[in-house]
């Protein structure tokens, strides 16, 4: 067992910008900071962001392959649809855990009661890259009800722990995932220090959602939308509160795939030629549509 605690690598504030059909995001990556880190793809924070009646937004049709997306909503209602017929709302809480593999068409917008009544949408996005030999792997999806996300608590601690994938405080996630991860959502009280294992040589960061953390072996300071990533020598990370106000952060961390990487938008490959098909396979209609609602 590796008793070294990692040390943070650095610290990176997300970018506000613009996706979908207008909405506000905070995305920690891909940026000129960091394109990916392996096997991650993409991390998008929505909102928190409130919304009059009917001015709601979303994300409308658009095709996926070679990876998982992980959509966690805190608050809100989102409501998802795709080319094979599936369709659901996630709700607080709730987790969908989306297998695009050899493809399909998607889109994710407010429910129809969200959007007729307005409220506040809080929500993340992550890309987790697919290994070659599950990259046409036909498409899947798990969607876990708030209701079945294992939560731990330690009040010695001072920490609770939403456990969407991977380990925490004695409990283990529900999701069966490709690529192995760990994603927890960890609330620690003022003053709570906690430690959370690593594998070793596994790729780890840290996203802060609200308050102000202290990471990795230094205390590394991080503040609300920062993101940190840590050196792979050890094991354990450091994530304490010093502050006087509760403190929410993502724990986002998994083993390299450590093959060859090429995307273009909505794709993501080992190589530009694979790329190439996808793109026609999308315009040739193999990946299907979405009816019409």
């Amino acid at each position: 067992m590796n008793t070294k605690l990692r040390s943070v690598a650095g610290i990176v504030p997300a970018v506000e910008m613009l996706e979908g059909e207008g909405m506000r995001i905070r995305r920690a990556f891909p940026s000129r900071e960091m394109r990916e880190l392996d096997p991650f793809l993409l991390l998008d924070h929505l909102g928190p962001v409130d919304f009059a009646p009917g001015e709601a937004k979303g994300f409308p049709d658009h095709p996926h392959r070679g990876f998982e997306t992980v959509t966690y909503v805190i608050e809100g209602q989102m409501e998802h649809r795709d080319s094979r017929g599936n369709h659901g709302t996630l709700g607080p809480g709730d987790v969908q855990w989306m297998t695009a593999g050899s493809g399909l068409v998607h889109s994710e917008m407010p429910g129809a009661e969200f959007s007729k009544s307005g409220g506040r949408l809080h929500a993340f996005q992550l890309w987790v890259n697919l290994p070659r030999r599950d990259k046409m792997a036909a498409p899947r999806y798990q969607e876990i009800p708030a209701a079945e996300v294992p939560v731990a608590v330690d009040a010695d601690l001072g920490v609770k722990a939403r456990i969407i994938a991977g380990e925490a405080l004695g409990r283990k996630g529900v999701i069966e995932s490709r690529t192995e991860i760990a994603y927890l959502h960890l609330t620690l009280q003022p003053g709570a220090r906690y430690l959370q294992a690593a594998e070793p040589g596994s790729n780890a960061l840290v996203y802060v959602i609200e308050g102000e953390a202290s990471l990795g072996a230094g205390s590394v300071k991080a503040a609300a939308g920062d993101y940190a990533t840590f050196l792979r020598d050890g094991g354990s990370i450091p994530i304490a509160n010093e502050s006087g106000a509760p403190l929410d952060v993502l724990f986002i961390a998994g083993e390299p795939i450590g093959e060859p990487v090429a995307r273009a938008g909505p794709f993501v490959m080992n190589t530009k030629a694979e790329i190439y098909q996808a793109f026609q396979d999308y315009q040739n209609g193999l990946m299907g549509r979405i009816e019409a609602r």
